[in-house]
């Protein structure tokens, strides 16, 4: 819906609550005219359901209200002594509308100073619960969001298993675009797999469907800052059209704030010309210098004659390589033992087979528990994702040879890079130089550039795009220049060859990001495993995530707080006694 779509709305909404609540106005001691006026009315009803006027501002914001909406009609049919629980179901299921019914058709009377206490244990529990969603939701949606590192694209500075608290207020909080869905879930209702929200998402007709009218514009609360380069932040995935992930199915189109979160190091800002050099990244022509607490990795070859041990890179830390075990002869239980950790199957020397594992391996336990004869080779050479720090401590064993970066050639094209286009022969370790656009701010149009701007113009800005003979035409109109509607940035993993970012999808619009995560309240080693694999990694609980310097947990800090506020409860209850 655009503006005036949502002033029209917001009127029929008003004209039905008036029809079907006058009288009860009435007989409140209220005049009539009074459940009319817009927000006028909501305060008046307030102090009929004998609720505070603060809650009007609930009412008015999106996702809230709908759990608001319920409540409000509960509360003005009990001020009518209307109690029972089939009339509150009755309420609940036509949306309102029995309240037409009492105002009309039964002669209720207006209970004053009626008890707002819930009559029963069960309606105690039913209350306390609707209003722990509603602030629940309210900081969810506005302020602050839990969000879990699922992959390794900024290892080894945010860590798989990293659970984060999301600031969305530092930017400036979205107002949700799907009015209607289900609070405190993303695009996808647990357990059952069915989207949360309401909305057509065929492409086709997302634009015309009578289901997307009741979504919003995109709006943004003011924040207290702005992007800054190298900021990790978290963002909508521009490029999502998947339902649901590893799952082949038809492509779908989400609204804005129901696309899969993603959070990356914004390395570009608008306005910044970005190239990529041997994975590294230049602004404006000069090197780009992350913060002391990042902590690049890139893919390295590492050789050595007697082979590269699994057991050092483990000690190092290396945790992204690959396993190779030779095996003989296995029975059928053996051979499903192993099927829970081998990723990889090849036919070996003398009848053997090479098994390929994580990193993880196959358990010492598992092995002698069902008497497999089994030995793990280590390879001469092997590929892993280091650090500088990894890589020093592999530089000073002996056992060594050489290790070398695996960088990818210029003018070699990469697969699924950006722009997609066979002009560009650019891959993950050398791209550009491109401007990031910049709100306000004009770029000539031409064939050749046209890849570069193509999904911004026509997916982001929602104009057609075409092209006539040799030149450019938006909107059926040729164009030799585009000035761009929003500000749009640049988003990299540091896990540089480790990382799909915006070098495989191009830019990140404004509108799409959610907010900057600020702390790391648990996590987990062997997250990706079963939950009894979990193990806490302590040092990075209660830590934060920007700042400078080693991060310090202040789990203790936390327990300490804790435990003094137990014993002070306990000898405040205890001397009140």
């Amino acid at each position: 819906m655009n503006g005036t779509q949502w002033i029209i709305f917001i009127l029929i909404v008003q004209v039905i609550h008036f029809l079907g609540t006058w009288k009860l106005y009435v007989k409140a001691g209220r005049k009539a005219w009074e459940a009319a006026i817009p927000v006028y009315n909501a305060i008046v009803l307030m102090k009929i359901i004998n609720r505070p006027k603060w809650w009007v501002i609930l009412l008015f914001i999106p996702i809230i209200n709908l759990l608001m909406f319920p409540v409000i009609w509960v509360e003005t049919i009990r001020s009518f002594g209307r109690n029972s629980l089939w009339e509150t179901w009755a309420v609940i299921l036509t949306l309102g509308f029995y309240i037409y019914y009492v105002n009309y058709v039964l002669d209720v009377k207006y209970v004053e100073n009626r008890d707002l206490h819930p009559k029963t244990a069960m309606g105690e529990w039913v209350s306390s619960i609707v209003f722990a969603i509603v602030a629940a939701t309210l900081v969810h949606t506005y302020f602050i969001q839990p969000y879990v590192i699922p992959t390794g694209s900024l290892e080894r500075t945010l860590r798989i298993g990293d659970l984060l608290f999301v600031s969305k207020f530092h930017y400036g909080a979205r107002i949700p675009i799907t009015t209607i869905g289900a609070p405190m879930v993303h695009d996808t209702l647990p357990f059952v797999g069915v989207k949360s929200y309401v909305a057509d998402d065929d492409p086709a007709t997302y634009k015309t469907s009578l289901l997307n009218k009741t979504h919003l514009p995109y709006m943004r609360l003011p924040g207290f800052k702005k992007i800054k380069r190298n900021e990790i932040v978290v963002f909508s995935w521009p490029a999502d059209t998947v339902r649901r992930f590893h799952k082949s199915e038809k492509g779908i189109r989400k609204p804005i704030d129901k696309k899969s979160n993603y959070v990356k190091r914004c390395v570009g800002l608008p306005g910044d010309s970005l190239e990529v050099r041997d994975g590294y990244v230049f602004i404006n022509g000069k090197q780009n210098t992350l913060p002391d607490r990042a902590r690049p990795m890139f893919e390295y070859m590492i050789y050595a004659k007697k082979g590269v041990s699994s057991r050092f890179l483990e000690e190092i830390g290396v945790s992204d390589f690959r396993r190779k075990y030779i095996v003989g002869s296995l029975t059928s239980q053996q051979a499903d033992v192993l099927n829970n950790y081998i990723i990889g199957v090849k036919p070996g020397k003398n009848g053997k087979q090479e098994l390929y594992t994580k990193e993880s391996g196959i358990p010492v336990e598992v092995i002698r528990k069902y008497g497999i004869s089994i030995t793990e080779e280590s390879s001469l050479s092997r590929q892993a994702k280091l650090t500088d720090e990894m890589l020093g401590k592999l530089k000073a064993n002996a056992q060594i040879d050489s290790i070398v970066r695996v960088i990818l050639p210029k003018n070699q094209s990469g697969y699924n890079v950006f722009p997609q286009s066979p002009d560009y022969k650019w891959n993950t370790s050398q791209l550009g130089a491109i401007y990031i656009p910049e709100k306000g701010k004009t770029v000539p149009l031409n064939l050749k550039v046209l890849p570069l701007y193509k999904k911004i113009i026509r997916d982001y800005e929602g104009n057609t795009v075409g092209v006539k003979g040799n030149q450019v035409t938006i909107n059926g109109e040729v164009a030799e220049n585009y000035t761009f509607k929003q500000d749009y940035y640049w988003m990299m993993g540091d896990n540089r060859d480790g990382s799909e970012d915006s070098r495989a999808w191009g830019y990140v619009p404004e509108n799409h990001i959610v907010g900057t995560p600020i702390f790391i309240w648990m996590s987990f080693d062997n997250f990706n495993e079963k939950i009894w694999k979990w193990r806490p990694r302590w040092d990075r609980i209660f830590t934060t995530v920007h700042g400078s310097g080693e991060p310090v947990s202040y789990f203790k800090y936390f327990l300490i707080a804790l435990a003094l506020y137990f014993v002070g409860d306990y000898f405040w209850k205890k001397k009140k006694s």
